[in-house]
């Protein structure tokens, strides 16, 4: 199983406009061949006192692939190809963190 953390810098005030984007893909990204798991993320409001935050111009995409191939194809899904222009002036950056599982 792969994991990636798909940490995304916003623009200033853009993460609501963003994650409305990111919500229309969501059904069409589960049902891709090997999607365990991909779920947006923010900031969790605790008193954690380790916790460290995302801040407000920034979304953690959390997501789970069968394998490095299902997680290619997903990259290239025509769907995907058609959510990035219209998210692009929101998102400044993009961090990828691709683990395995290590059990």
């Amino acid at each position: 199983m792969i994991v990636v953390l798909a940490e995304i810098d916003l623009q200033p005030g853009t993460r609501a406009a963003f994650l409305e984007e990111f919500r229309k893909i969501l059904a069409d990204v589960r049902a891709e061949d090997g999607c365990i798991e991909y779920v947006p993320t923010i900031d969790a409001a605790t008193d954690l006192s380790n916790q460290t935050l995302l801040g407000e111009d920034r979304a953690m995409i959390v997501e789970k692939w069968r394998d490095a191939a299902a997680l290619k194809a997903h990259l290239a899904a025509p769907h995907m190809v058609a959510y990035r222009p219209r998210v692009k002036d929101y998102v400044k950056s993009t961090k990828l963190t691709v683990l395995e599982s290590a059990e």
